[in-house]
């Protein structure tokens, strides 16, 4: 007799982190992750927000949601944070890094305190949580780190030179760490996002010079949907991208190729 073929990008059994999944991109990837079948835990710092979040997604999914209540740029609040999903589920297959911030100015205008924190919760941040995750990942020679970084680390506009720069960084940090935790059964790969219409691009959605741009600029001729971006996090936490290591995956309705 032929057993049933497993189901394609199925994450049965996994314990995903995902930061900053109170709302926007954060939310659909984790949305995706518990429809695959991960246990998922979100992450924020507000706990009313998360609660709901939560919520949400339970109903929308069906699936086990939980939450981790710390800020990614406190280092020490990260480490308890990933010893307690440690002991309360015995193990963390998958970490998206997608806490970001962002600060269009030119570099003139930029102090350098501001300077700082914005590559602390672009670059550094992720970086920390990667070290501290790949430690548990190590021991079950299993684990899927995912950074989400942005087309604007290659795709470079005017008057955002903080922010290019810490993202063209954290792919750089994505492919180091591709090399340095492959051996202990951990990928690292990267989602580079290009226009998404989010909560936070609610105003720049409805301005018609951005929307031109966007028909020019977007071969797809439209803003991407939020939820068209957790199955492209789905297909490298899966075991289908288990030889994917180092990547970076655009998923911008193909910006980048005509830019």
């Amino acid at each position: 007799m032929i057993d049933a073929p497993r189901r394609l990008f199925a994450l049965d059994g996994r314990v995903a982190l995902v930061t900053g999944a109170g709302r926007g991109l954060g939310f659909e990837i984790a949305k995706a992750l518990a429809q695959a079948g991960a246990t998922v835990v979100i992450n924020g710092r507000d706990a009313g927000r998360l609660d709901t979040a939560a919520a949400a997604l339970r109903d929308a999914t069906g699936g086990v949601v939980e939450t981790s209540i710390f800020d990614v740029g406190d280092s020490a609040a990260g480490r308890a944070a990933i010893g307690d999903l440690d002991r309360r589920f015995g193990r963390l297959d998958i970490l998206v890094n997608n806490v970001g911030m962002r600060d269009r100015r030119p570099l003139k205008d930029f102090t350098e305190s501001e300077m700082q924190a914005l590559f602390g919760a672009n670059l550094v941040a992720p970086a920390l949580l990667a070290r501290e995750a790949a430690e548990v990942m190590a021991r079950h020679r299993h684990g899927r780190i995912i950074n989400v970084s942005s087309i604007a680390a290659d795709v470079i506009y005017g008057h955002d030179p903080v922010y290019s720069t810490a993202k063209a960084g954290l792919n750089g940090l994505t492919r180091a760490l591709a090399i340095d935790y492959a051996r202990a059964g951990i990928t690292t790969n990267a989602i580079a996002p290009g226009m998404f219409a989010t909560e936070t691009n609610a105003a720049m959605v409805a301005n018609p010079e951005i929307a031109a741009f966007v028909d020019m600029r977007i071969p797809i001729g439209r803003w991407g949907r939020p939820q068209e971006l957790g199955p492209a996090a789905v297909f490298l936490a899966s075991d289908e991208a288990s030889f994917v290591n180092g990547h970076v995956l655009v998923v911008d309705g193909g910006q980048t190729v005509r830019m």
